[in-house]
């Protein structure tokens, strides 16, 4: 799906040498062409012009929506529910055992367990 393009132009004409075909350049105060061929009178304005299209947003997954862990058979403190999703993670010093967190599926109560 592509969305709505935006365009950007800046209105001004180049000019060319009528001769070669070259770029008019600026030189101290005049136009001229590189090759000497062609000096423009008054002043020279350069447009150029650029379609811009949107890029498409890709959605994100909030990791608090995700419910991504394994699930154990523990009991929830809060109401009763015999099954919760578990994860673990070192919070203390190395030499310590992990953390055990517990959330309820149900309920969505959320506890830890220190070994």
């Amino acid at each position: 799906m592509k969305k709505s393009v935006k365009k950007e132009v800046k209105e001004n004409k180049m000019q060319f040498c009528p001769k070669c075909g070259s770029l008019l350049i600026q030189k101290r105060i005049k136009f001229s062409c590189p090759k000497g061929h062609f000096t423009a009178k008054g002043k020279v304005k350069i447009s150029s012009s650029e379609k811009i299209s949107e890029k498409m947003k890709i959605g994100a997954v909030k990791e608090k929506d995700t419910n991504v862990w394994p699930i154990t058979a523990t009991s929830c403190p809060k109401c009763g529910n015999k099954t919760a999703y578990f994860w673990s993670a070192q919070l203390r010093s190395g030499d310590e055992a992990e953390t055990q967190f517990y959330k309820c599926t149900k309920c969505k109560y959320t506890w830890r367990i220190y070994r």
